[in-house]
């Protein structure tokens, strides 16, 4: 698995200004529809309601939220970079600018845990984070996210 195979071109998008979390999860919610065909309500709800069980922001500016929804067939992921960081109750309650969401299949726990792990490894890399934040073009966002693997199995 790489974040090609998960994150669509179009499910990438920069915000100016995003005002709470829950605007986020709406935000997210609409682009997995837009590109994936999801119910954007449950893409939303599902989301809400994982994060009820414990803030998906690991730090360093970094939130991986994820949900499982029975219409997903296969994981897929949006990337949200926020101009203005916004507070998400993260492990170190710095504000949050990167946020990669993971929407998967109920019954493939496995799959889902795959693609969290692949995400959490990209996005611990300064390097990487520090180019996403220097760029706010959609698709040269893509391009980092899908080429760090490559870049990295050779």
């Amino acid at each position: 698995m790489n974040l090609g195979e998960i994150l669509h071109q179009n499910a990438v998008k920069t915000i100016s200004a995003c005002t709470s979390k829950k605007r986020l999860f709406h935000d997210l919610g609409e682009l997995a529809s837009g590109c994936y065909g999801l119910d954007a309500a449950s893409a939303i709800e599902a989301l809400i309601e994982r994060e009820g069980l414990g803030p998906t922001g690991v730090g360093h500016g970094i939130a991986l939220p994820h949900a499982r929804i029975d219409a997903v067939t296969s994981v897929c992921g949006i990337f949200i970079r926020l101009e203005k960081p916004l507070n998400f109750d993260a492990v170190d309650r710095q504000p949050v600018d990167l946020v990669f969401a993971l929407l998967a299949p109920k019954t493939h726990g496995v799959e889902h845990l795959k693609a969290l792990a692949l995400v959490s490894r990209t996005m611990r890399d300064p390097d990487i984070c520090a180019k996403l934040r220097a760029n706010s073009d959609a698709g040269t966002i893509h391009t980092i996210l899908t080429d760090f693997q490559t870049i990295q199995a050779a």
